[in-house]
């Protein structure tokens, strides 16, 4: 009963599903044939009454119902109702398919654990195991039409020799109004015992495992006990039913061709085939013919569970696992690749270019150059976190703008900003004598700098992320750039400006101090000022600016930093 095109789909070519659109069986055309001659049929007979029999005036009226059909139509929601409605049948189709019994794993049990190669141990083993597939029929007898017409009636069971007579006395003296398929199951759990009494099960460890795989086919049973009782409720399954077929019933007027004469919107055209109507009907009916197949799958439609074949199987595979098989074990012999410690199995002409190299893992793949990969001090590490966190605002910026901040070391939070004698690649032209006196009247941002990180503003306004060890080359500065506006350019608040009480007044900075001298004394406190000047140039564009947006409060809180 089962379509299977597995095989014809397991390359992706071109056509490979369009060439499943010619097969009958178990195909959309095989279950949907009928109700679309039907419609057909019905949608031309009321186009022709439409064009040949009614008069002017019924015609007319006609017009007027069709083009109220049409419009209305389109809120039945169909497509919303259809789709929840099959997603569930066929969520509920493979959990019926799931719950089959299979016998595989309690036979590999009883084959190694019931002991006997005797008649009696054959006969106890054999016994045990035609009571689990007689569980199996009862139940799919109980659920399945195919199953129920192959075994009507328990003297048809005892014919197929699923049960002895004397088996089928005892099973009809248990009186019970409900269904007695779990009868063979308490049979074989007494056997089972009464097998670990005899010494024929070794220990009560194995009799466990025995009933516990008893117990797990018992289950599925059940399941699919309740799935055959509880079905998807009628209300739904009337609702879906009723929103299809109403919105076709509407379809065969509203869609019909009227006179194009009286320019009726869009009615221009008198086609007389509605094209797109008929794949319409063929879309849309065809899904909910989808979910009548897949509802009951224990049925005889084309893609139907083969419960009969699996009873077939199961019985004969189960005998001969456990009468056959019975500790017949092939000659013990060393494998081909006994003494090499990486088999490589052949692989034939058809399969040689699929041979591939095993897969590490993606980031394998990652280069990284030698200095990325040495590892740095730890002390460096925590003052270059120090550093980032004490300018949170600077850090922003240098990620918002690409620029990696290189990993300077501090030699002392109080070394000087403007120590660069003999240093060749000083940025600017000032004499020895300027930058002399210049240290001096810069001091008082060493109390800045001398204050620990941690009362800092702005130290805990981040999270400390890891600083990367990677460290940067800058090209040198490059000549007629224009020299960024010191801070002693910018205008310091009067005296008249009105300032907040108890905060001290602002310190008058020497001429000639760069703001990104400022910023590097500031954030990296030590003497590589020409490396660092580079970095810091490439934010003055956009840090110049945010100065003289947020006005003259932050410059002179920087300027008037009490000294520790």
């Amino acid at each position: 009963m089962t379509v299977t095109y597995t095989n014809r789909v397991a390359d992706a070519r071109l056509g490979t599903f369009s060439q499943l659109l010619l097969q009958w069986k178990g195909s959309i055309y095989k279950l949907l044939y009928s109700e679309f001659l039907i419609f057909i049929s019905l949608y031309f007979t009321i186009s022709l009454v439409y064009r040949l029999i009614l008069s002017e005036s019924q015609r007319l009226m006609f017009e007027k119902l069709a083009l109220y059909c049409n419009s209305y139509a389109e809120l039945i929601p169909v497509s919303f109702v259809l789709g929840f409605y099959v997603a569930l049948v066929v969520s509920r189709w493979w959990a019926q398919y799931e719950s089959i019994p299979w016998p595989d794993r309690i036979m590999n049990l009883v084959s190694c654990n019931v002991d006997g190669e005797d008649e009696y141990g054959r006969l106890l083993r054999r016994t045990l195991m035609r009571y689990s597939n007689l569980v199996s029929v009862l139940i799919l007898r109980s659920v399945s039409t195919a199953v129920y017409k192959r075994f009507p009636s328990m003297e048809h069971v005892v014919r197929a020799g699923l049960m002895t007579p004397e088996e089928h006395k005892k099973f009809e003296s248990l009186n019970s109004p409900h269904n007695k398929f779990w009868i063979p199951c308490v049979w074989f759990s007494n056997l089972a015992v009464k097998a670990r009494n005899d010494g024929r099960i070794r220990d009560s460890v194995l009799l466990q495992g025995i009933l516990n795989e008893l117990n797990t086919l018992r289950s599925q049973c059940g399941k699919l006990y309740g799935y055959d009782w509880i079905s998807i409720p009628l209300v739904y399954t009337q609702v879906v039913t009723v929103a299809v077929y109403s919105f076709f019933l509407a379809c065969l007027i509203g869609r019909q061709f009227l006179d194009p004469e009286k320019a009726y919107p869009g009615h221009e055209l008198d086609l007389f085939v509605p094209v797109f109507t008929f794949l319409q009907f063929f879309f849309y009916a065809g899904w909910l013919k989808v979910a009548e197949q897949l509802i009951n799958p224990f049925g005889e439609d084309d893609d139907d569970f083969e419960a009969n074949w699996l009873i077939d199987r199961n019985l004969q595979v189960s005998l001969m696992a456990v009468d056959e098989m019975h500790q017949d074990l092939p000659i013990l012999e060393k494998d081909l690749y006994w003494n090499e410690p990486d088999p490589q199995p052949p692989y034939t002409a058809a399969t040689a270019e699929y041979k591939r190299p095993s897969f590490l893992g993606s980031t394998f793949d990652i280069s990284m150059q030698k200095e990325e990969m040495e590892f740095q001090p730890l002390e460096q590490i925590k003052e270059n976190e120090e550093a980032n966190h004490s300018t949170p605002l600077l850090g922003h910026l240098g990620r918002l703008l690409g620029v990696q901040s290189p990993n300077f070391s501090r030699s002392s939070s109080r070394m000087n900003l403007l120590r660069r004698r003999g240093d060749p690649t000083q940025p600017r032209g000032d004499s020895q004598e300027q930058w002399d006196s210049e240290e001096g009247k810069l001091r008082e941002f060493d109390a800045f700098m001398s204050t620990p990180f941690y009362e800092r503003p702005g130290f805990y306004s981040a999270p400390q992320t890891p600083i990367s060890s990677i460290p940067m080359i800058f090209p040198s500065r490059r000549p007629g750039r224009k020299k960024p506006p010191a801070l002693s350019s910018i205008a310091a608040p009067t005296e008249t400006q009105s300032m907040a009480p108890g905060r001290a007044s602002a310190v008058a900075l020497p001429e000639g101090v760069l703001v990104e001298e400022i910023l590097c004394h500031a954030v990296f406190g030590g003497p590589h000022l020409p490396q660092v000047g580079h970095v810091v140039t490439q934010l003055l564009d956009g840090f110049h600016l945010l100065i003289q947006v947020m006005g003259l409060n932050e410059v002179t809180q920087l300027k008037g930093r009490p000294e520790v």
